[in-house]
């Protein structure tokens, strides 16, 4: 194979447009420059008069991380991978051949906006984006959560008990610095509950399938009308679905419902609920011991359709994306999963944007 060319790139680039580059489009939907102001407040670079290498731009390196969070890639094989891809090269804004973050600056770069909390404020730049865009928050609020695994800890019964009280990892393991680093213990498990399984050949109800998981929980809330994600938590996976609720609905919702499974019914939510001004479409519970009443299940039925919204936004970021924890600690976490959610959310607005074209 003869070697490309030196007047062969520049007629590959129109050809990877014009085979439809989703970063081009993305680039193009999404203006990154609205988040340099909050990039740059928590970052809290020098004016460089002590000398020194600049830092990379903050907006650039912010747009490798949307990539790292869209393809749920290690630092190392960022590195490699915006070498290797002319479209990210292109997204990312530098020529072929230029230097580029190596893995070391990335990791570095994450970590600064981690230890800033600067996540929520990158969430509150583009959420003022798209209510100027005219995506308001309406048609109600559809509240719900998913687990996101982690690497498992392998752990004595001892050292768990430790971690269970909040003894840090270094009194844990005096003397090892290097395997106290690795354990996470901030991560926990729970046990998700699968789908009622049907009877078997002679009528008796099989139990249902119990998994174990080890990680994060995302708590998100979900306008109904746009399907982005206006507010986001994470916790713990052993974290209690209901204790979030007051912290994921908002009052500005042009619509008043506000939908969710069972898990976050109780006496204290519907109360809140109701001095918020929103109207709960929470599903109701079995009574114990007694089936389920019809009306009841026609009208859990009904908020399970509408609740499905949220399934697909949990689908994106597990099935496309590959959603997985590998950091450790519960802020990285936040800043890993908190990405993720900004991802979605521009892929979203790429969504209803290419709609409207098209209408």
């Amino acid at each position: 194979m003869e070697p490309m060319g030196l007047f062969a790139l520049p007629d590959h680039l129109p050809r990877l447009s014009k085979t439809g580059d989703p970063l081009e489009v993305l680039d193009q939907v999404v203006d990154f420059e609205q988040f340099r102001e909050p990039l740059e407040r928590a970052l809290g670079y020098a004016d460089g008069s002590k000398g020194g290498r600049p830092p990379y731009d903050p907006v650039v390196m912010f747009k490798i991380l949307i990539l790292t969070a869209r393809h749920t890639v290690s630092d190392e094989r960022m590195e490699f991978l915006v070498w290797d891809r002319l479209s990210w090269l292109r997204f990312l804004g530098f020529d072929l051949g230029a230097p580029t973050p190596d893995r070391n600056t990335i990791w570095t770069f994450r970590e600064r906006l981690t230890k800033a909390g600067a996540i929520n404020d990158l969430f509150v730049a583009f959420e003022g984006a798209l209510r100027a865009a005219g995506y308001l928050p309406m048609g109600g609020q559809i509240v719900d959560a998913t687990l996101v695994s982690a690497p498992r800890q392998r752990l004595t019964r001892a050292e768990k008990e430790a971690a269970r009280v909040g003894e840090p990892a270094d009194a844990i393991w005096p003397g090892q610095p290097a395997k106290a680093a690795q354990k996470d213990l901030d991560a926990r498990w729970t046990v998700k509950t699968g789908r009622r399984r049907p009877p078997d050949g002679a009528g008796r109800q099989l139990p249902t399938i119990a998994i174990p998981v080890f990680g994060y929980k995302n708590h998100v809330a979900i306008d109904r009308a746009w399907g982005f994600i206006r507010r986001s938590a994470v916790t713990d996976a052993a974290c209690y679905d209901d204790s979030m609720l007051p912290e994921l609905v908002t009052s500005d919702n042009l619509a008043a419902s506000v939908w969710a499974d069972t898990a976050y019914r109780s006496a204290a939510n519907e109360a809140w609920l109701a001095d918020l001004g929103r109207v709960s479409r929470i599903h109701r519970k079995k009574p114990p011991g007694r089936p389920m009443p019809r009306h009841l299940a026609r009208g859990n039925a009904s908020k399970s359709a509408v609740r499905a919204l949220a399934e697909h936004v949990f689908a994106h970021q597990k099935e496309r994306m590959g959603l997985f924890v590998r950091t450790i600690g519960l802020d990285r976490a936040r800043t890993r999963i908190g990405l993720a959610d900004l991802a979605y959310n521009f892929q979203r607005l790429v969504f209803h944007e290419r709609r409207a074209a098209v209408a």
